[in-house]
């Protein structure tokens, strides 16, 4: 059975058995964090040019920057059906 993925906005996805945490983009020290992995080529940026609302932590010492707030993203691992639907909505796409 193939893992279960989520939309983390734009159709792009990670496989949710991955993801550690996610987190709000908007401190200090997570755009700091951001900075390391960029630096250590671990940042993986899906924002689409758009500004980053949340950080997602992966496995394997990656990190994901989105434009999805983490609210939106918490919602979409209790229900991860809605994650395209939702994105049309937000972004009209």
């Amino acid at each position: 059975m193939p893992a279960p993925v989520i939309n983390i906005g734009f159709h792009n996805f990670v496989v949710a058995d991955k993801v550690i945490a996610i987190v709000s983009w908007d401190s200090a020290p997570m755009r700091r964090l951001t900075q390391d992995y960029r630096k250590r080529g671990r940042l993986i940026d899906v924002t689409q040019g758009r500004r980053s609302k949340s950080l997602i932590f992966l496995e394997d010492d990656y990190a994901v920057l989105s434009a999805i707030s983490q609210v939106t993203l918490a919602r979409r691992f209790v229900k991860p059906d809605a994650g395209l639907e939702e994105e049309t909505l937000e972004t009209g796409t």
